[in-house]
């Protein structure tokens, strides 16, 4: 008998749930096997294409949709932002051949149409404007964070659907902890250099990057929360929960926990 998949869910968007339809992956309830076991849903990293396809229909009947409506992004650590309609259903979806490009974060307003994008340690940023009825799901690895992805989703969702961050509900999905996650001088220092730029106090700046015996820890939970704050996204709208994958990598991928050798797990959101 097959599993289910096993599903995560953020709590901020619980009383959404007649209007948004998420989830984050875990790893049970797959087909994939070895280092990829067993719910592999990213087609970019060497498992069997056949297995990660099934993998993904599995996943999308959980969540109560089918995968020929799923939209997903190339993901290149990058920050731009793509606008989702009716014609980019099924990009990505079943191939990397018609994949939306050179995109971390896609936004939408049309309704089942899911956006789905990939993760093992990077964090998951899912946007509800319950005023204008529109989403939005960013990829945030430090490289994205320091670019300030959160902000550019929001304006994105702005510009096109006149979104307020103030109106807004958001959540980090799972994504490495500062526990784990130790990061060079170099990655530091822009950090540093952009909170600074934004003005952030020393006492935020110190729960984002923490200093421990001589090495940097980054929290990209911390970092994209308060980017999120500075957006004006207010802090009772932002979830407030945290769970590292680099910890439970027996429920989630972790390229570091797994020295780069692993598979994705995913984050889908879509309106009803």
């Amino acid at each position: 008998m097959k599993l289910e998949p096993a599903v995560y869910t953020l709590s901020v968007f619980n009383k959404f749930k007649d209007r948004v339809v998420h989830g984050i992956s875990q790893r049970s309830g797959g087909s994939s096997n070895g280092c990829y076991s067993s719910l592999n849903l990213g087609l970019h990293v060497g498992d069997n294409a056949d297995a990660v396809v099934e993998n993904r229909k599995r996943f999308s009947k959980q969540m109560g949709t089918d995968l020929s409506r799923v939209v997903c992004c190339e993901q290149v650590h990058g920050t731009n932002i793509h606008v989702v309609t009716k014609k980019d259903m099924g990009s990505g979806a079943f191939t990397l051949d018609d994949i939306i490009k050179d995109t971390d974060g896609l936004v939408t307003n049309e309704k089942n149409i899911p956006l789905m994008l990939f993760f093992a340690d990077c964090a998951p940023l899912l946007i509800y404007d319950p005023q204008h009825n529109a989403i939005g799901l960013a990829h945030a690895g430090w490289r994205g964070t320091v670019g300030n992805i959160a902000a550019n989703t929001l304006q994105v969702m702005h510009d096109t659907y006149g979104t307020e961050p103030s109106d807004c509900i958001a959540a980090i999905g799972p994504c490495i902890g500062q526990c784990c996650y130790e990061i060079g001088d170099n990655v530091a220092e822009k950090f540093i250099s952009l909170f600074s730029s934004l003005s952030v106090p020393s006492s935020v700046l110190s729960q984002i990057l923490l200093r421990r015996a001589d090495k940097y820890h980054l929290s990209l939970y911390e970092a994209n929360k308060e980017l999120l704050l500075l957006q004006g996204v207010k802090m009772e709208n932002i979830a407030a929960e945290h769970c590292c994958t680099s910890c439970n990598v027996e429920k989630f991928y972790s390229y570091r926990a797994e020295n780069g050798k692993t598979g994705r797990h995913a984050a889908l959101i879509y309106l009803k």
